[in-house]
């Protein structure tokens, strides 16, 4: 059976983890289809935006520990980067990528969700970073850049579960949805950007996501290249004077 499942309409694509009766558990076989769906859905033109969600009641109880039994370290860090190569892949897709989360998001979870553009949960998403006190080390780079190093400490030190609205005012998830709305609400908004220009999203996400990583004056001059490369496409002044005919939209 597939860990992973994409299935895609309109633009727009569910990537699903399909691993219920494990909680979601990352094992091998995710960590490689997620890449993998990742990959492919990122030089597929008809694809404008992918949701990750997840099978059943739990997004993802972390990493498959059962899985690790019997492995020795040099087969467990070939295992880790294997988990790596899937975060990387989310992260790095060129496209708006969001999260829909419901219930537990542990460890790996909040890797993955992490590594989307931004976060739906409902009411009863719980995240949780208990890498630590299973005498590892895991998701020490994400969320400090999203929520801050002291809260992101205090969950990998104590292992202390953020609510969904906890999560909310700190700024990891961007909207708490009834349980039987969330997915929806995904859905309006992964509409919405699909039907926006493209290229102009690509740009936008790519410099957000690149001038982070850069002082301000590199971080402007990267929006002053992604703004040369939208006007020397061919479409740009049509977009501009469709969006000019209906400021609303």
């Amino acid at each position: 059976m597939n860990a992973v499942l994409v299935l895609a309409s309109d633009g727009v694509a569910h990537v699903i983890l399909n691993r219920p009766e494990s909680r979601n558990a990352l094992n091998l076989q995710m960590c490689e289809e997620l890449e993998t769906a990742m990959r492919r859905l990122a030089v597929d033109e008809s694809v404008r935006v992918v949701i990750v969600r997840a099978h059943g009641p739990v997004f993802c109880a972390g990493a498959d520990l059962k899985e690790r039994q019997g492995m020795n370290a040099a087969q467990t860090r070939a295992r880790r980067i294997k988990a790596f190569e899937a975060y990387a892949a989310i992260e790095s897709f060129p496209k708006p990528a969001i999260a829909v989360v419901q219930g537990a998001c542990v460890g790996s979870g909040c890797e993955i969700a992490a590594a989307c553009d931004f976060i739906y949960c409902s009411a009863s998403a719980r995240f949780k970073t208990p890498e630590t006190l299973w005498g590892t080390v895991g998701a020490t780079q994400r969320l400090p850049r999203i929520i801050g190093k002291r809260l992101a400490k205090e969950m990998l030190y104590t292992g202390r579960v953020l609510t969904a609205d906890e999560a909310l005012d700190a700024g990891l998830v961007n909207r708490v949805v009834a349980e039987d709305k969330v997915l929806e609400a995904a859905l309006e908004a992964a509409q919405v950007m699909a039907k926006a220009p493209a290229r102009a999203v690509a740009l936008a996400k790519r410099c957000v996501d690149r001038g982070m990583e850069l002082d301000r004056k590199g971080a402007l001059a990267l929006e002053m290249e992604a703004i040369d490369e939208n006007l020397a496409s061919a479409d740009w002044k049509s977009n501009i004077e469709v969006f000019g005919k209906n400021p609303k939209q």
